[in-house]
């Protein structure tokens, strides 16, 4: 029995996505919690540095260089349910953690940050863990037309969790008080963790193996290590970390380049990068409907839309760096709106290639491919919004007007787009067993003398 029979033999249903697109919602419901809630009642209620939420924060982007471990650890054995629910137990005690750490910091600092540093660690490990065991379920069970449209629902899931706990939370927080908020991030937690385990349970079929099918299994370095030596994860990792990049480093820097350059206001400022999101969610959803009820060779092809989606944000960002200088004629919310949809074009694809190559070097490896590239995300998401913001400051000291320093880093973030895109143009992939434009990126549960099932 070769390994490629140990594929799931069928492709999960859509109710099925959704079911594991619930542990998204899951998970983003206990993050937005850290980012947003915890940071701001540490800066303003307790009067901390604002590097302290901020450092913790860097802590749990930190950790995601473990992803390969977690994923090496599912593939060992064999089973990704475990480490999906495991990973959201982790996640849900740390939230519930960083809550507690945060109110013990009101009568005891020193003993109160000293968790919340372990809270965090919890927090980045857990969904790290879980996060990239479930993309690697949903690599193997969705087949290849419905990988764009599958990365859509888990995204969009995952912000319906920012979206409804954030509101939530806050109603019930007020009046504040530290026992307040470890009430409400608690019952958040069980509630996330209760909706993970219903949603995972009993979707992921059982793998049965012959005894000719069970292999010695490989340490993780040398798996790691063959994962790495191979072209073509090699040029998706590089790609993966140089997108992300460019994606996050606008992060904390249009806001304040808004109210400098174009005099918005706070309130103005915030409505634009609700008009950004909003990009991000067209773009996402129209190369879900395109992949799924167009399709074909081309327009099915994620390699495709991947370089479009990175070709578009490098253009509006380019615009944005441009608009600076016209003035406050330029259309900057047409540029960021732009901007928005170029990036949601490019995370879709990016997501749904991702799933796609995962399989390449079969089951023994998913999961630390998975890890390798979540890793890869991780880190440069966390790193981009700290660059982007050290590079104006630089930027700021050599130029005569904040106007020029903030259209060179757009216009550098513009570059590493490009840069991004000819990497992915370059990335090799699978042939697979029906006939395939060599545009697509996509692969199918057919089977090829050679290759692993995908």
């Amino acid at each position: 029995m070769s390994r490629a029979l140990l594929a799931f033999p069928g492709s999960f249903s859509w109710l099925q996505i959704v079911r594991l697109g619930l542990v998204q919602t899951a998970l983003g419901a206990v993050v937005v919690l850290m980012t947003s809630t915890i940071n701001r009642v540490m800066v303003v209620e307790l009067a901390l540095p604002a590097i302290v939420p901020g450092g913790l924060v860097a802590l749990h982007y930190a950790t995601q260089v473990l992803r390969p471990r977690w994923g090496y650890g599912s593939d060992v054995g064999g089973r990704r349910t475990p480490w999906i629910v495991g990973g959201m137990a982790a996640l849900c005690l740390g939230g519930f953690g960083a809550a507690a750490a945060t109110a013990l910091a009101e009568t005891h600092v020193a003993a109160g940050l000293a968790l919340a540093v372990l809270s965090f660690l919890l927090v980045g490990m857990g969904a790290g863990a879980a996060g990239t065991s479930l993309l690697v379920l949903l690599a193997t069970g969705v087949e290849a037309g419905r990988r764009g449209a599958a990365a859509t629902i888990v995204w969009v899931m995952m912000i319906a969790g920012f979206a409804v706990t954030a509101p939530l939370a806050g109603h019930f927080l007020d009046p504040f008080y530290g026992g307040r908020l470890m009430a409400v991030s608690g019952t958040v937690s069980l509630i996330a963790f209760a909706v993970a385990v219903l949603a995972v349970s009993g979707i992921e079929p059982r793998r049965e193996t012959s005894p000719a099918a069970k292999v010695e299994k490989k340490p993780f370095r040398a798996v790691l290590a063959q994962v790495l030596a191979e072209p073509a994860a090699r040029r998706f990792t590089l790609f993966i970390f140089v997108s992300m990049l460019a994606y996050s480093a606008q992060e904390l820097i249009l806001e304040p380049y808004a109210g400098l350059v174009f005099a918005m206001t706070p309130g103005a400022t915030t409505k634009l990068a609700g008009l950004q999101h909003g990009g991000v969610l067209a773009g996402m959803l129209f190369v879900a409907g395109v992949t799924v009820f167009v399709g074909g060779p081309i327009l099915g092809s994620l390699k495709l839309w991947t370089a479009v989606g990175c070709a578009l944000s490098a253009a509006a960002l380019g615009a944005i760096a441009f608009g600076g200088p016209v003035g406050p004629d330029f259309p900057l919310r047409a540029a960021v709106a732009g901007l928005g949809f170029g990036n949601g074009v490019y995370a879709v694809a990016a997501i749904g290639s991702m799933m796609a190559l995962a399989g390449r070097g079969g089951e023994a490896e998913r999961g630390t491919r998975m890890g390798v590239w979540g890793a890869a995300q991780g880190v440069a998401f966390g790193a981009g919004g700290f660059l982007g913001t050290l590079a104006v400051d630089l930027a700021r000291l050599v130029a005569s007007e904040p106007v020029y320093a903030y259209a060179a880093v757009f216009a550098l973030e513009a570059v590493l787009f490009l840069v991004a895109l000819a990497i992915s143009l370059r990335v090799e992939h699978v042939t697979v067993g029906r006939r395939q434009n060599p545009l697509t990126e996509t692969a199918s549960f057919q089977l090829n003398p050679g290759f692993e099932a995908r």
